[in-house]
């Protein structure tokens, strides 16, 4: 399963993006990385609060969910 921060950041690059630089790799994966955080957070807030019953670490439950590449 692929993030919405990916498939925004691929359908970008599909309509706008005619050659690969450098300013844009590191933009995209900034975004992706501040999302990856973003999800990571929401998750430790809900163990936090008791909203989920969990053995797995914030990581885990990333790269189980959205393990994906760019």
């Amino acid at each position: 399963m692929k993030t919405p921060m990916t498939f925004a950041l691929a359908r970008i690059e599909l309509l706008y993006i005619k050659n690969s630089n450098v300013h844009w790799e590191m933009y995209k994966d900034s975004c992706i990385e501040n999302e990856k955080e973003a999800i990571k957070q929401a998750f430790v807030d809900a163990y936090v609060y008791g909203m989920t019953n969990t053995d797995i670490s914030a990581d885990e439950y990333y790269e189980n969910k959205f393990n994906n590449n760019l």
